[in-house]
């Protein structure tokens, strides 16, 4: 299987002189975790939810050009998944742009971590490691769910996760993401006030009953699981106390770490 089997083609795009505001819409809007910057059809560079969340709100105007990156990756459309996988992994990246070649680099299409996953579940491959105990990451940055915005925005960006469990008395209650603050507005940096927003708890924004594994669940159910429910990360825990009717859920458990969509892909590329 190749990267133009799995690949979005026509991705959004947005040009240069774009406004940070609308760039922030449409990641919002549109449920994107990134968006191509493109001249002429070509690359230039991408735009995450992480640019956005640092820009201040004194710097609304600023356009697109001044907010984007370079890719860490860049792929080709005749690539193995296999190696694309190992190549997002290697740059810490869940997303990439696919251009015609490298002397062309007009853009084809985008591909991420999960369109790997998909494709690997559908041509039934099967990982290396088998449950997510053997790939999950204990010691877990987390958050109380007292914490204000801008104190959890800090804890994003200094450990550089997109998403932290939320503890209330030591039990892990619920979720909070970027995505998350970005769709709330709350998206300057920990050092301003945002007209006060920043010292909203983030019991208000967090996602609960969050969706959680224990340490015996297959690699491949979380991998399925998170694919349908569009999430990033799967908490691990014990002693869950689940929701009648809704699998997964839990109001209540004991966290024990956590398996992201990259110890899932590793799981099967490693």
């Amino acid at each position: 299987m190749i990267v133009e089997d799995i690949m979005t083609s026509n991705p959004v795009t947005v040009s240069l002189d774009t406004s940070a505001t609308r760039v922030r819409s449409i990641l919002r809007d549109e449920d994107f975790r990134c968006i191509p910057v493109v001249n002429g059809g070509h690359l230039e560079g991408l735009i995450t939810r992480g640019d956005l969340l640092n820009i201040s709100t004194t710097k609304s105007n600023i356009e697109a050009r001044g907010i984007m990156r370079r890719p860490k990756v860049i792929l080709m459309p005749e690539m193995d998944i296999f190696g694309a996988g190992k190549a997002l992994l290697s740059a810490l990246e869940i997303q990439a742009p696919v251009v015609e070649s490298t002397t062309n680099l007009k853009l084809i299409g985008i591909v991420s971590i999960v369109d790997i996953l998909l494709g690997l579940l559908k041509a039934n491959v099967e990982p290396q490691k088998k449950t997510l105990e053997e790939i999950y990451t204990p010691n877990v940055v987390s958050c109380d769910h007292q914490d204000p915005i801008s104190k959890v925005w800090n804890q994003m960006d200094d450990s550089g996760y997109s998403g932290l469990p939320v503890l209330k008395k030591g039990k892990l209650i619920g979720i909070i993401t970027r995505k998350d603050l970005i769709k709330a507005r709350h998206v300057s940096t920990g050092s301003e006030t945002e007209h006060g927003k920043r010292s909203i708890k983030i019991e208000k924004l967090m996602k609960t009953p969050p969706l959680v594994g224990t340490a015996d669940m297959p690699v491949e159910e979380a991998a399925d699981l998170m694919i349908k429910k569009d999430i990033g990360r799967l908490p691990v825990v014990k002693n869950p106390v689940f929701i009648k009717n809704e699998p997964y859920s839990s109001k209540e458990s004991e966290l024990v770490g956590i398996a992201s969509r990259e110890d899932i892909l590793g799981s099967y590329i490693s």
